[in-house]
């Protein structure tokens, strides 16, 4: 069988995810079980996976399912209990004092406190909390999972205090003929790691200047009454000083201190100073924008959950309802950060070994899910904010029935994605499904591979789920292909990186749980498509600079950088705002 047909049959089981979820829009409770059959299907006839080892990937994907549904029952108790404690509209309010325009509020909240909780937490957790909030503060559900999504991108690579470089490229790089190459340029291995994520810092702090912006651009283009990309543009100054504010920290800490901190320090940095100055109307418009009254909301924007904002007879102080969300950043952070105290946690757990036999194992390791952070702060709302008993039952009835809605997808749609990497244990003697997709791609690409690197590493966390996984799959792969075309190896490595941070945005299993949290079971396709324009933004212009790299240094990637933040700094301080010639939409003085 020839490398191109086998290629497209290795590309079945996504084509069907793409077709059924993407193209059809049919809910990920439907289309994810077909999925998984067509997997197993193509696993067991064409790679000759093992019965036993399909089974027992089942089961792990099944597992690993349970663990994602815990965190979403956790982020969604969070909300509930905050709604109905009264503690939204607090926060609601406190917003709005900055700010009631909505093009900041996603910036800041979105993009700035998202960052912030992936350098932290990771695998997540931003559209877990990011998403919830924003629709609590009166964003449509779409709106709102559409952001918690997007910002997956520039801080992923160092999400989880810089899992996917220390984890994922170390160990997908791990081989000798690297260990070799390595030494002969006199470095050490780990300094060889340092290096890729060094120049994946670059790329992504040269792309993610323009995130903020494309977050603004989004809302107005697809939830604004005049349906205008020019509405979001408006804030373009404030939008470029949001992004600099938080990638040059994150650039400059990937160079001096590592990949543990650029994220959790970018966002830190970029929210002190990106609040405060706000808050005294730096660089914000005269022109308020909102989204059109509630009433004329399209029918695909809302979910099925609803805001209620009925809890304003009690008093409460802004301290006080912002401390849960405090609390859970600094809960994320310090387990991530504290070498003993994740070890610890990370030490109690549940494990199974040897599934069916097989050298598949799966480990639970509850304590340290972020899920039990925000149950543990959620239970601790409770007593801080004083609720009612049958306040508490609604907001954990909610969350149990919102969570049951989102399993039918995530119980198929993990358990196929550990089929596919879990078929490298073949009796076919071909390599994984995922790797043999990847090398059809690189013999039609040739010399012009560096542009489809990064793809790859979409792909990749399109498939696992994770950047992570994405980096262990497709790490020596992409240094390999490199190596053929005579290009520089740890560059191409790094765009797998890129790559694999941005495909976070339109994994199966991040797009199911954003949408849980918001209402939006069913609607995965359609949230699917409209954040794969960012994502080719992303990917294109990962390519592009990886080519210009190539064609010069990656001394010169550097410049490329301090070169297009002068140049955000300089438009900045020399055009005028044309925030105050477009035509927006006055702020609604009852915003419900």
């Amino acid at each position: 069988m020839g490398t191109l047909t086998l290629s497209l049959l290795a590309f079945t089981p996504i084509l069907a995810v793409l077709l059924f979820l993407v193209v059809l829009n049919w809910p990920a409770k439907y289309a994810m079980p077909i999925s998984y059959l067509i997997a197993g299907i193509v696993a067991f006839y064409v790679w000759k996976v093992p019965f036993s080892f399909i089974a027992s990937s089942t089961v792990q994907g099944g597992i690993i399912a349970i663990t994602l549904l815990y965190i979403v029952f956790g982020a969604l108790l969070l909300l509930q209990t905050l709604k109905e404690s009264g503690a939204i509209n607090t926060i609601r309010q406190a917003f709005i004092d900055i700010t009631p325009d909505r093009r900041i509020q996603a910036i800041i909240i979105g993009f700035l406190f998202g960052s912030f909780l992936e350098g932290a937490a990771g695998f997540g957790s931003p559209a877990a909390v990011i998403g919830p909030l924003l629709f609590a503060l009166g964003f449509p559900a779409l709106a709102a999972a559409l952001i918690g999504l997007i910002i997956q991108s520039t801080p992923v690579t160092f999400g989880a205090v810089g899992t996917p470089i220390i984890v994922g490229i170390n160990t997908g790089l791990d081989a000798p003929n690297v260990h070799e190459a390595v030494q002969v340029m006199g470095l050490t291995y780990s300094d060889y790691v340092l290096q890729i994520g060094l120049q994946a810092a670059f790329t992504h702090g040269t792309i993610g200047l323009l995130i903020p912006l494309f977050l603004s651009c989004m809302v107005t283009k697809f939830f604004g009454e005049n349906r205008s990309f020019k509405e979001g543009l408006g804030i373009w100054k404030f939008a470029l000083f949001a992004s600099i504010m938080f990638t040059v920290p994150y650039v400059f800490v990937a160079m001096y201190i590592g990949p543990e901190l650029p994220s959790v320090v970018g966002g830190l940095v970029a929210l002190a100073i990106v609040m405060f100055t706000a808050k005294k109307g730096f660089l914000l418009p005269k022109k308020i924008w909102d989204f059109p009254k509630k009433e004329n909301w399209e029918a695909e924007w809302n979910g099925s959950m609803l805001v209620e904002n009925d809890k304003e007879t009690k008093t409460m102080s802004m301290a006080k309802a912002w401390t849960p969300y405090v609390l859970v950043a600094l809960l994320l952070a310090l387990t991530r950060l504290l070498p003993s105290l994740k070890e610890f946690l990370l030490n109690i757990n549940i494990t199974y070994s040897n599934i069916f036999g097989t050298d598949i194992s799966q480990s639970v390791e509850l304590l340290y899910s972020p899920g039990t952070v925000f149950i543990l702060i959620s239970i601790l709302v409770i007593f801080l904010h004083k609720m009612a008993i049958p306040e508490v039952k609604r907001a954990w009835s909610m969350s149990l029935i919102t969570t049951y809605k989102a399993a039918a997808a995530l119980i198929f749609a993990v358990p196929m994605v550990r089929i596919l990497i879990n078929s490298s244990v073949n009796e076919s003697g071909l390599e994984s499904i995922p790797l043999v997709l990847a090398e059809g791609v690189s013999s039609l690409a040739g010399s012009l591979w560096p542009l489809f690197a990064p793809w790859i590493g979409a792909l990749g966390a399109f498939v696992a789920g994770s950047n992570t996984v994405s980096n262990m799959m497709f790490g020596l792969f992409q240094w390999g292909v490199a190596g053929q075309i005579n290009v520089a190896q740890d560059l191409i490595v790094a765009m797998q990186a890129v790559g694999g941070a941005a495909g976070n945005m339109v994994t199966v299993h991040n797009v199911v749980a954003a949408a849980a949290t918001v209402g939006l079971i069913g609607k995965e396709g359609l949230i699917i498509r409209k954040t794969l324009i960012p994502l080719t933004y992303y990917l294109l212009a990962a390519g592009i600079i990886t080519m210009v790299t190539i064609s010069v240094s990656f001394i010169t990637l550097g410049y490329i950088y301090l070169v297009a933040v002068a140049i955000a700094i300089l438009l900045m301080i020399i055009l005028p705002n044309k925030a105050e010639e477009i035509s927006v939409v006055q702020k609604n003085k009852n915003i419900s």
